[in-house]
Parts: structure tokens; sequence; C-alpha cells
């Protein structure tokens, strides 16, 4: 059974910085694509970031291109969402996921539908 356990998250200004935390296990480290998505509340589950299984590459929405990074930690078998210059529209409850990929994938999936394993979901509210 593949589990993820996020950590991180909180209150933060806008314009500041956050990291969260993803742990897996070594298996699931090596050979799954993992992603971040966010939900904020009334709306759809949105894909954010994630890491391809192929050759670790990364692939991030455009709405956090550019300010948002994926850093992937082997000896903690962790992946972190480094999160800059954050916004009122980053407000979300961010999650966590893995999947052993799908025939013909050419990147990570950043659809819900991709991914059959989820964190426990963790709540960032970016206010003044």
């Amino acid at each position: 059974q593949v589990q993820l356990v996020q950590s991180g998250g909180g209150l933060v200004q806008p314009g500041g910085s956050l990291r969260l935390s993803c742990e897996v296990s070594r298996f699931t480290f090596d050979y799954y694509n993992i992603a971040w998505f966010r939900q904020a509340p009334g709306k759809e589950r949105e894909g954010v970031s994630c890491v391809w299984n192929s050759d670790y590459s990364t692939f991030s929405s455009n709405s956090v291109e550019g300010r948002f990074t994926l850093v992937r930690d082997r000896d903690k078998n962790t992946l972190y969402l480094q999160m800059n210059s954050l916004n009122l529209k980053d407000t979300a409850v961010y999650y966590c996921a893995a999947d052993s990929g799908r025939p013909l994938q050419l990147r990570c999936p950043l659809l819900p539908a991709g991914y059959d394993f989820w964190g426990q979901g963790t709540k960032v509210t970016v206010s003044s």
C-alpha cells in the first residue's frame, strides 16, 4: 500500500514563502509519479506541480510556474513543494499524490484522475 505523509502549511502573508513536505517510501520515491494538487473552497482540485518517474523531470501549472519549485530529497524520501511569492489565490488545501504511471505518458500528469494514492491534505492560508 502506498502511503503519503504530508507536513507543513499554515498561515502566511502575501509575498511570503512556505514549504510543504510529502514523505513516501523509497520505492514510491524512485518509481512513482508524485504530484502536488490543491483545492480551494468551492473549486475543483487543481494540479500544481509533478515529478515524472521516468527521468524525474518536473512540470508545473501556469498559475505557479516561476514561484513554486519541487525539491527531491532522496535521503529522506521526501518531495518538497517550495512556494514563494504567495498570493491570496494560493489559499487552498494542498494534497500530494502518487501513481505508478500509465501507458504512453510523455510526462507526469496534472489531472487528479492520473493518481491513485493521496496524502491527507494540508491547509495553506495566504492572508494579511
